[in-house]
């Protein structure tokens, strides 16, 4: 995977919610702000922060134009066409696999894609994704292992060895990271 296409799946997983609202614009061919917020259940300010990041990212614009009151005020891009239907599956896959919560999170799938691209010693994942901080891997690896999605192996030795790996239960995620 190349260096841009990490930033891209680590941009797409800043915000908690980009995954939900593409895959919701893309379920409905468009929508009202009110409306996904309602939808998803998420704060109007989060969902703000979200829709601003998605515009930035150019997955989402603001519909042009004046029009009927039932008219979508957000819409898909055609590189946000592109990328909804994978987030419509991915959703999907975590809610079936029972993580959405901690597989939605800023950090979770990219260090799970480090971890399945083979980096599973902590310098390695931190190597692989820049801008993570230590504590934020830290944090993350805890609720992965949590949700049992990764697990840490520590090999006796000198000096001792810590390696994280994807669990069955992460290597469920495999075929949809491999996809994005």
């Amino acid at each position: 995977m190349t260096a841009a296409r990490i930033k891209r799946f680590s941009t797409l997983f800043h915000h908690r919610w980009a995954v939900p609202v593409l895959a919701e614009l893309h379920r409905v061919h468009g929508g009202k702000f009110v409306t996904l917020s309602n939808r998803l259940g998420v704060s109007h300010d989060s969902l703000r922060h979200t829709l601003d990041a998605l515009i930035a990212q150019g997955w989402v614009v603001r519909n042009p134009g004046h029009g009927h009151p039932m008219r979508p005020e957000y819409v898909l891009t055609a590189a946000g066409l592109r990328l909804a239907p994978w987030c419509s599956r991915f959703r999907a896959l975590l809610r079936t696999v029972g993580v959405e919560e901690v597989g939605l999170r800023k950090w979770s799938m990219p260090i799970a894609l480090a971890l399945r691209r083979g980096h599973g010693r902590f310098s390695e994942v931190k190597a692989f994704l820049p801008g993570l901080t230590a504590r934020a891997l830290t944090l993350a690896l805890k609720e992965l292992q949590g949700a049992g999605l990764v697990e840490r192996d520590v090999v006796s030795g000198y000096p001792p060895a810590t390696f994280y790996r994807l669990t069955d239960l992460g290597l469920r995620l495999r075929r949809a990271l491999d996809e994005f």
